[in-house]
C-alpha cells in the first residue's frame, strides 16, 4: 500500500513538472514576438537571459536594485546633483588607485588636480584633461573618471568642472574646457596633452576638439570618447532599446523631433558643427579611442561618430564590451571596469609617449 502511494505521488509530481514545462514553453512562445508596421517601426518582445559571456560580478550588476523594481520617474536636476555628490564608488577607486587630489582653478574655471603619488620624469611633460559625465546637468564622475587613469598612467589629470545646464547651456561647457586647454598650452606641448570623457564628457570631448581646430589652436595629442556621440539632429537606434541601466528601466521616450540632452542644446542649431561634430571637418583629428558596450544607450551614437572619424582618415580605435550598460566602468567592482581603465591608460601612454 505504501509502495502504491509512493508511486502515485511520483507520478503526480512528474506530471506537474511536465505541465510546468509546457506552460513555460507556451508562455515563452507567445511572449516572444516581432512585428514591423508599414512605417518600419518595430514592436518586439524578447526574453533576454543574463549573458554568460561576462564576469559573475558583471552578471550580478545587471540585476535591478530593490527586488526588481523598475525606476520610471524622472528626477529633478537638484536630485540628480545631490545623488552625484555621493559618489560612493569613489572610495573604492581611491583605495585601489592611490592619488593626490587638489581643488583649484585654471583660467577661472574650477578644476580637480588628480596626481599620482609620484610622477616619473618621463611623464612630467604630459597632462590629461578629463571632461566628466552627468548629462551636462551634474558632475557624476569627475573623480571616478580621473582617479584610476591618473594612477595607471602615472600622469597628472586635470578634471574640468565646467558650467552646467540648464543654467548654462551650450556653448558654456565648451568655452570652459577650451579656456583650460589654452592655459595648459602655456606649460605643455599640445602633443603631450590628451582630452577624454565619459557620457556627457564623451560628447563634450569631440566638441572641444572641433572648437580648438576652429580657433586655429594646435590640436591635442589624443582624444578619448567613452560612450558619447556627435549628432544632435538624430537619435541613435540604441537609445530606443536601452536606458542608462541597459535593459533595466525605461529607454528613451522623448517625443519625435526633440533632441536628446535638449537641456544642454538649448536654442542652438543642432547642426552647429561644434555642437554636432558629425557635421564638422574631422580631418587632422588626433588618435582617438572610442569605447562603449552592447547594452549602452549610446552604443549607436558612439559607433556612428567613430565611423565619421574613420571617413576623415583619423587613427580611431573602437572597443565594444559585451553585455554591459552605459559607462559600466563607473562601477569599481567589475573586472570589466578594471580592464576598461587599463585599455584607456595604455592608449594614452602610447599616444603621448613616456609611460612607466
Amino acid at each position: 500500500m505504501r509502495l502504491r502511494s509512493c508511486l502515485a505521488m511520483a507520478t503526480f509530481l512528474t506530471s506537474q513538472v511536465l505541465l510546468a514545462q509546457q506552460i513555460t514553453a507556451a508562455s515563452s512562445e507567445s511572449a516572444v514576438s516581432s512585428r514591423i508596421d508599414e512605417h518600419g517601426t518595430a514592436y518586439i518582445t524578447r526574453f533576454v537571459p543574463v549573458p554568460e559571456t561576462i564576469s559573475p560580478e558583471a552578471q550580478e550588476s545587471l540585476v535591478p536594485d530593490d527586488s526588481g523594481t523598475e525606476v520610471t520617474g524622472k528626477s529633478s536636476v537638484a536630485q540628480v546633483r545631490s545623488e552625484a555628490h555621493k559618489q560612493t564608488a569613489l572610495e573604492t577607486y581611491e583605495a585601489n588607485y592611490p592619488v593626490d587630489i587638489e581643488s583649484s582653478a585654471i583660467a577661472g574655471v574650477p578644476v580637480h588636480i588628480v596626481a599620482p603619488l609620484a610622477i616619473p620624469p618621463a611623464n612630467a611633460d604630459r597632462v590629461l584633461i578629463n571632461l566628466h559625465g552627468g548629462g551636462f546637468t551634474s558632475d557624476s564622475g569627475s573623480l571616478i573618471e580621473s582617479v584610476p587613469i591618473a594612477n595607471l598612467t602615472q600622469t597628472k589629470v586635470v578634471a574640468v568642472l565646467y558650467r552646467l545646464a540648464p543654467e548654462h547651456p551650450f556653448p558654456a561647457a565648451v568655452d570652459d574646457a577650451v579656456a583650460v586647454y589654452k592655459e595648459l598650452l602655456k606649460t605643455y606641448k599640445p602633443e603631450k596633452i590628451a582630452i577624454y570623457g565619459s557620457s556627457a564628457g564623451a560628447v563634450l570631448t569631440p566638441e572641444v576638439a572641433v572648437e580648438i581646430k576652429h580657433l586655429g589652436l594646435p590640436l591635442p595629442g589624443a582624444l578619448g570618447v567613452f560612450s558619447g556621440g556627435g549628432d544632435f539632429t538624430k537619435t541613435g537606434d540604441s537609445q530606443y532599446i536601452y536606458g542608462v541601466h541597459g535593459l533595466s528601466g525605461p529607454p528613451d521616450t522623448r517625443p519625435k523631433g526633440v533632441q536628446w540632452l535638449a537641456v544642454y542644446v538649448g536654442s542652438a542649431d543642432p547642426k552647429n558643427p561644434v555642437l554636432s561634430p558629425i557635421f564638422a571637418d574631422l580631418h587632422g583629428m588626433p588618435p582617438t579611442l572610442f569605447m562603449t558596450s552592447t547594452r549602452d544607450m549610446l552604443l549607436s551614437d558612439t559607433t556612428i561618430l567613430h565611423r565619421a572619424f574613420l571617413r576623415a582618415a583619423v587613427n580611431a580605435q573602437l572597443v565594444v564590451f559585451e553585455g554591459l550598460n552605459h559607462c559600466f566602468w563607473y562601477n569599481p567592482n567589475l573586472p570589466e571596469s578594471h580592464e576598461a581603465d587599463q585599455i584607456m591608460a595604455h592608449f594614452f601612454d602610447r599616444a603621448l609617449g613616456g609611460g612607466q
